[in-house]
């Protein structure tokens, strides 16, 4: 039985479902940033872009490049349609994400707590805390990584000056939703533009690029390139970020008749498909990197993102290689923490309905990655950090399931969505998304159990 029909605190009529009366999602910035009336397609256009750079910041986070790293430089370009692959998924579950927070006006955390019993929603809570813990400790060791290569300053150090990111959420979303949008698009634009010349400089063979971008049999059959396959799959395709999508997009003022709800999911459809795209470039560009740099020139043991720091200047020739690399891996890293931790404070509030301060929010969800982080670094250096980023993102994976199931389930229902609901085909394709993520996890699970018995 819902929680909804048991609640006994009255109720609103919301996108053809009954929800308890409960704040917004996210509600110091819901509905703050206007959209025009009347005006041409690119002004309107431009009234929704921000929300998908947002969301697309967490499919070019450290982890990503943890995982593209290893898979460039041992598995040269083969593992390129596993990126294209999951980037195809992400288009499709990000539309249905932000279609659910435009028709209801309920994030999928508030969607989750509103249809499932308490202990449901609470072990889905704690499911997708367990998966920004893992994700936000692979943004905060990228970050103190950058801050050690680029200025010498200590990991731990560097760890623990991650946790400044929150107060630079609070300013810029005191300013307003859309400077905070404008500053994360600011650092995703600079990632593009150090990739970018890294690719000049690197020269990669266009051929074997495009011959990567075809799947291949020997991912799944080898056990080595299936982790790190899965690892991709697990920092692509980001659970979190179903979350965070479906409560930004409702910053935009958007009317309640389907008209409107109509026009802003074709919208913010467009505004995530391209910034989604452009994560794929940037998710591309590192394993290209990796594989023209490392895994043609021998070094195929390369999965470190110090080592790879420390190679690209002698193999590509001008220490600028290896300053672009760390400069975009910090602005990945800031990036990301800034997405993260709003994230955790979505997730906090929608399953668990508990207001706490901002500033207190935000700083329980960056101790949960500081903690570890610190400990892990403290203990193994580089190394171990390098080794719980591929590990982070495995674990981002196998969170999958737990969060694009119940968004499948939600905006396939009429009873929800109305007239919004899936179509018959979109469910097929929605469904078997999710059904590929959950054999692959399955795959590697009973892998992993195998080695460890053997």
């Amino acid at each position: 039985m819902s929680a909804a029909s048991t609640s006994p605190v009255r109720e609103a009529e919301l996108g053809g479902w009954r929800y308890p009366r409960t704040l917004p999602s996210l509600p110091e910035s819901h509905h703050t940033v206007a959209v025009p009336r009347g005006v041409s397609f690119w002004r309107k256009a431009l009234a929704f872009a921000g929300p998908g750079y947002m969301v697309a910041v967490g499919y070019m986070d450290p982890g990503n490049w943890a995982t593209d790293l290893a898979g460039g430089a041992r598995f040269g370009y083969t593992l390129l349609s596993v990126i294209l692959i999951s980037n195809l998924m992400a288009i499709l579950l990000q539309a249905l994400s932000l279609k659910l927070g435009i028709v209801t006006g309920r994030d999928l955390a508030q969607a989750c707590r509103d249809h499932y019993s308490r202990p449901v929603s609470f072990v889905l809570w704690v499911l997708c805390e367990i998966a920004i813990a893992a994700c936000d400790l692979a943004e905060v060791i990228g970050s103190a990584i950058a801050l050690n290569l680029l200025l010498g300053v200590p990991l731990v150090w560097g760890v623990c000056l991650t946790a400044l990111d929150v107060l630079l959420i609070l300013l810029l979303q005191h300013k307003g939703f859309r400077y905070l949008e404008a500053f994360v698009i600011a650092l995703v634009a600079s990632i593009g533009v150090c990739f970018g010349v890294e690719l000049l400089m690197a020269r990669p063979d266009v051929a074997a690029v495009v011959q990567g971008l075809v799947p291949r049999a020997q991912i799944v059959s080898n056990p080595a390139m299936l982790y790190i396959a899965i690892g991709i799959l697990g920092a692509t395709v980001m659970p979190h970020n179903l979350y965070l999508h479906s409560s930004i997009v409702q910053t935009r003022k958007v009317l309640p008749d389907a008209g409107a709800k109509r026009e802003a999911i074709r919208f913010a459809t467009l505004d995530s498909t391209v910034a989604l795209l452009f994560a794929f470039f940037i998710n591309a560009a590192i394993l290209i990197l990796a594989a023209a740099t490392f895994h043609q020139s021998g070094h195929q043991d390369v999965a470190d993102i110090g080592d790879a720091y420390r190679l690209l200047t002698p193999l590509l020739g001008t220490t600028l290689a290896s300053t672009l690399f760390a400069v975009a891996l910090l602005a990945s890293g800031q990036n990301s923490t800034i997405t993260g931790t709003l994230a955790g404070q979505i997730v906090m509030e929608g399953f668990l309905n508990i207001r706490l301060p901002a500033w207190l929010r935000r700083l329980i969800t960056r101790l949960i990655a500081i903690v570890p982080a610190v400990i892990v670094t403290a203990l193994y250096g580089e190394r171990g950090a390098g080794s719980l980023l591929i590990l982070s993102q495995v674990i981002l994976s196998l969170q999958l399931s737990f969060a694009v199931v119940p968004l499948v389930w939600f905006t396939g229902q009429r009873k929800k969505m109305g007239e919004f609901a899936n179509s018959r085909l979109l469910s097929g394709a929605a469904w078997t998304v999710a059904l590929v993520i959950i054999c692959l996890n399955a795959w590697l699970l009973i892998g992993t159990f195998r080695d460890w018995l053997a």
